[in-house]
Order: structure tokens, then C-alpha cells, then sequence
């Protein structure tokens, strides 16, 4: 591993994303309407707002979707359940739940050594009496749209029959849902854990595999935000107009600080939080105004740093 790349403890992203007629935050149907999902925020003033979100584990999935796609394309050690990326991913694998051993620590080596997908997303092996936890490397909050700055329609739709000279069963009519506004992300990555066995505070893979890991992890995190997936994608394919905000990294065992993008001031915020933790420029936060400088700094982040790596019980 080059020692011209710099460790990264965890790197922190705080930004507002504008979405154009999409359909990501459906929560299923009521008749022939389709329902949009709501949330509650209560902004510094008191006052409660109703916004249209999208789900922290939708985001979640859709990293973890495009982090599958590049792991097998660069032939990552997947376990049976995760090579076809299975819901039960670990579960799935016969194999390694026959060979599971006995103490947890060894459970978790395991894991980590036969899967690089169990490794970042998590996982609960949960087998007979035992419950064996996998935290995930990746913290996604809800999508949340700013008040007075989303706005849901509704839209007439019908599936015609062959024969249209009558009413028939076969045409029925939809009302479907297009949203447009802008949101509010925070997203946070543990990246000095990738291959960390938290059981036994050991790393179970060398530090080349996790170099690898957490160069494909953090292209996963890019492609979230450049092709996000969800509902309706097939004719409603969102329109990405913008996303602009922080990325903070943290180059030493120092939180990369998040605040959330419902605030006006929420870059400076962050700024003036990384500089009262750290003088030292082990915080660096990095602005980006559009998508384009986005993916401009997570790409120089992806060349030119490693992942840290923490005190271990072996030194």
C-alpha cells in the first residue's frame, strides 16, 4: 500500500439534493392511488411542517446496490447469499452457517475474511438462540424535503386494453404521484472499520483488501447520489437538477462533524464545528456547489487515501 495516501477515519456528507419529478418515496397504494411518503419536521422556530421524505433505508439499499454491482465486477470475496444479492444475503449461504463457530469473535472474523458486502452494510447472523451483530460502515439519514420547498401531483394514468371500444377490466386507471423539490441529506461513513472486527478490536483481512474495500465502498457512496434508484424508475426516472453542499473528512480519530441541511447555514456550521474541534487540519471540509464538484472531490478522495486504521488488541 503506497505510503503517499492519506487514512481516513470517517468522512461525513451534508447536502441539499434537487429532485425533479420522481417517484423514490412511494409507501404503496390505497385503491388505485398511489401514497407518497410524509414526515414531520419541526424547524428552529417551533414550528411543524409536513414534507415528503425518502427513507434512510432506501438510500441505504441504493448504496448498497451499486457497491454489489462493483464488488463482483472486481470479483470482491460476496458470500453465497450476496453474489446474487439476496435479501437474507449471509443467510442464504448454507455453507457458512454449518461452519459457523462458536464464539462470536470468530463468527465475525468469518464474515469479514468470506464477504466485503456483510463487511460495509451490516448484517444480523441470527441462527438458533444466538444473535451475532455486524454493524454497518454507512449511516444514511432520512432524504427530507425543505419546507415550502418540495411539491407532490398526482397524475392520470390508464393501461389500455387492445380493444378500446368499450370499458373493459383489463384498462384500469392509476393516479400516480410525481414529486419535485429539494432535499435534505446527511450521510456518515466509519471508514476505519472496514475489515475491524469490533468483538475482538482485530482486523481479520490485510491491509490491501482493505484498501480495496474502501475504494469501491466510496465509489458505491458516489454512484448513490449520481444514479439514485426506487419506485417508478422506468417511467419516471428522477431529474438530478442539483447537489450542492459539504464533504468533511476526518483524518484522525476526530467525528467528521454532520448538521443538517434543513438549517440556512448549515456549511458554515459545519466549518465552524470542524475548526473547534481540530486546529491541526486533521478536519478538512470541502464545499461543492453542483454535482459535477461532487463527484470531482469524492474521485481525488477515492485516489488518494486509504482507510485508517484503529488500535488493534495486537498493536
Amino acid at each position: 500500500m503506497s505510503d503517499n495516501l492519506k487514512p481516513i477515519y470517517s468522512l461525513s456528507i451534508c447536502g441539499r439534493l434537487t429532485l425533479e419529478l420522481h417517484s423514490l418515496n412511494n409507501e404503496g397504494g390505497e385503491g388505485n392511488q398511489t401514497m407518497t411518503r410524509t414526515v414531520a419536521v419541526v424547524d428552529t422556530a417551533g414550528n411543524i411542517h409536513k414534507v415528503n421524505a425518502i427513507s434512510g433505508d432506501m438510500f441505504k439499499h441504493i448504496q448498497a446496490e451499486h457497491f454489489y454491482l462493483l464488488a463482483r465486477e472486481s470479483r470482491m470475496p460476496l458470500c453465497k447469499g450476496c453474489e446474487t444479492f439476496r435479501a437474507d444475503r449471509i443467510l442464504g449461504d448454507a455453507e457458512f452457517l454449518r461452519n459457523l463457530p462458536d464464539t462470536d469473535a470468530a463468527a465475525i472474523t468469518n464474515l469479514l475474511t468470506a464477504c466485503a458486502l456483510e463487511d460495509t452494510e451490516g448484517t444480523l447472523i441470527a441462527r438458533g438462540a444466538r444473535s451475532i451483530p455486524r454493524k454497518s460502515v454507512a449511516e444514511f439519514s432520512w432524504v427530507v424535503g425543505l419546507p415550502d420547498k418540495v411539491r407532490t401531483e398526482s397524475y392520470f394514468h390508464v393501461r389500455y386494453a387492445q380493444d378500446r371500444g368499450g370499458e373493459d377490466v383489463s384498462q384500469p386507471i392509476f393516479h400516480r404521484p410525481a414529486s419535485s423539490g429539494v432535499y435534505a441529506s446527511v450521510a456518515n461513513f466509519e471508514l476505519a472499520r472496514i475489515g475491524f472486527n469490533d468483538v475482538n478490536q482485530t482486523y481479520a483481512i490485510e491491509e490491501d483488501e482493505r484498501l480495496r474495500r474502501h475504494r469501491i465502498f466510496l465509489r458505491s457512496v458516489l454512484h448513490t447520489y449520481i444514479e439514485p434508484a426506487g419506485a417508478m424508475r422506468n417511467t419516471q426516472n428522477p431529474h438530478i437538477l442539483n447537489f450542492e453542499g459539504v464533504v468533511t473528512v476526518s483524518y484522525s480519530v476526530l467525528p467528521a462533524p454532520t448538521i443538517s441541511p434543513l438549517a440556512d447555514d448549515y456549511k458554515e456550521q459545519v466549518q465552524a464545528v470542524a475548526q473547534a474541534l481540530d486546529g491541526n487540519g486533521n478536519l478538512v471540509v470541502r464545499r461543492f456547489a453542483n454535482t459535477a464538484e461532487f463527484a470531482s472531490i469524492m474521485q481525488e478522495i477515492i485516489q488518494g487515501t486509504k482507510p485508517y486504521r484503529l488500535f488493534t488488541q495486537g498493536g
